[in-house]
């Protein structure tokens, strides 16, 4: 069964206001929903992992290779009019929202070409944990916000306004994270980094806030 459904990715604008973007909801086959949630790796700290330092069943690891396969690139690049072949992916995952943490407004590195965030959370009620893309460097200038609720994909093009961020919220909030990079070396580097801050997230204990 195909956990992605590329149609709907196919058919969706591009968005260009006040950078590249697209926005689909229901992205993700809801057949699937049962199985995907039960294979997600178990996290309970915040932060970004990437897929070495995770568990996780073989529903997510389809579901990855789906995400990592020639044909979304190449949806992507044809929407967005850039060259992915042969770019790297970086793919890493998110469990849970840190509301000291994690929603500050940024814009991405520019050795990140292109971003794409899918979320595979219940429906979503809080506001916060919904990501906004702005127009400014103020969270509540935003030209979009998306919940972070079951099979939302956010797409965009890594730009120097390309302002992002969302309201705090402390919780459960899952999403996967692609991001096609310039080159091998900087791959490399970024999972050092993240090696390296797992390592050190497992020395440290986190306590979670109810």
């Amino acid at each position: 069964m195909k956990y992605l459904l590329l149609e709907k990715l196919s058919s969706a604008p591009v968005i260009t206001d006040p950078f590249e973007y697209v926005i689909v909801k229901g992205f993700v086959n809801i057949e699937t929903k049962e199985t995907l949630l039960a294979d997600f790796p178990k996290i309970q700290k915040p932060g970004v992992f990437p897929l070495s330092e995770l568990n996780y069943g073989p529903a997510f690891a389809s579901f990855i290779e789906e995400l990592e396969s020639p044909q979304l690139t190449e949806i992507i690049q044809e929407k967005f009019r850039i060259n992915l072949q042969n770019r790297p992916i970086l793919t890493t995952v998110r469990g849970w929202c840190s509301k000291d943490r994690d929603g500050n407004i940024h814009t991405d590195s520019e050795w990140k070409l292109v971003t794409l965030l899918i979320y595979l959370n219940e429906e979503w009620e809080p506001q916060g944990g919904r990501l906004r893309l702005l127009r400014s460097k103020n969270i509540n200038d935003f030209a979009a916000e998306v919940p972070p609720d079951w099979g939302s994909l956010i797409i965009f093009k890594r730009s120097d306004n390309s302002y992002h961020g969302h309201l705090p919220f402390e919780g459960e909030r899952r999403v996967v994270m692609l991001n096609w990079v310039t080159d091998q070396e900087k791959l490399k580097k970024e999972l050092e980094r993240h090696n390296f801050s797992s390592l050190f997230k497992k020395l440290v204990p986190f306590t979670i806030k109810r």
